[in-house]
């Protein structure tokens, strides 16, 4: 070992975003199951979203100030950036619902926002096991599933818009929210890469 000590105060900074991005992704499932709760839900990840946006500025803060970091600093950087790029979706897709006035569950939003939840879980997961990559990587292989899943769902979910005569501003609205639950579940994937990196360095 150096002389001087690795900062290993990342690892809990690492644990509370992926904690936040679990809860984030939770709510989130629960309103796709029930509009009903929209404000009180929107009002829980907007300050889910605050409180991450203030730990991944402490992230990039302290790795200017560590001599020596647990992770390469650009890992440090990327993983946060990536589990915070997540949160922040999650709740410009709750805004969306909020602007497009959503009263009803849709039952293909509801099984993505599903898949989601499940995705956040594995990551929340993974990032706990940092310091062991080979369980680590048990978790991001899970991710790789989730998101075959969520593509099939996607494509269930888009092809069922179209069938029959819809009404056009339905379909405008539910494409728009399908297309940002798919985008949050591919973001998860990259927060997969970026773990599956780290295990490699560091493995």
């Amino acid at each position: 070992m150096g002389l001087i000590p690795r900062d290993e105060k990342f690892f809990p900074m690492f644990n509370d975003v992926a904690r936040i991005l679990c809860e984030s992704a939770d709510l989130v499932a629960q309103l796709f199951a029930d509009p009903s709760r929209l404000d009180e839900i929107a009002t829980k990840v907007k300050d889910l979203e605050h409180q991450a946006d203030g730990i991944t500025h402490n992230v990039i803060t302290r790795i200017d100030r560590s001599f020596v970091t647990p992770l390469d600093r650009e890992d440090i950087h990327l993983l946060t950036s990536r589990l915070d790029d997540v949160i922040d979706l999650l709740d410009g897709t709750v805004r969306r619902v909020q602007m497009f006035h959503i009263t009803t569950a849709g039952s293909h939003a509801a099984q993505l926002a599903d898949v989601l939840k499940r995705a956040a879980n594995q990551i929340e997961k993974a990032v706990n096991q940092l310091k062991k990559p080979k369980l680590m990587l048990e978790h991001t292989r899970a991710l790789k599933a989730l998101e075959e899943e969520g593509d099939a769902i996607y494509a269930q979910a888009v092809g069922a818009l179209f069938s029959g005569t819809p009404d056009p501003l339905e379909v405008i609205k539910w494409k728009e929210l399908f297309d940002k639950l798919e985008d949050a579940i591919d973001l998860c994937d990259d927060v997969s890469n970026v773990l599956e990196s780290i295990a490699l360095k560091n493995g």
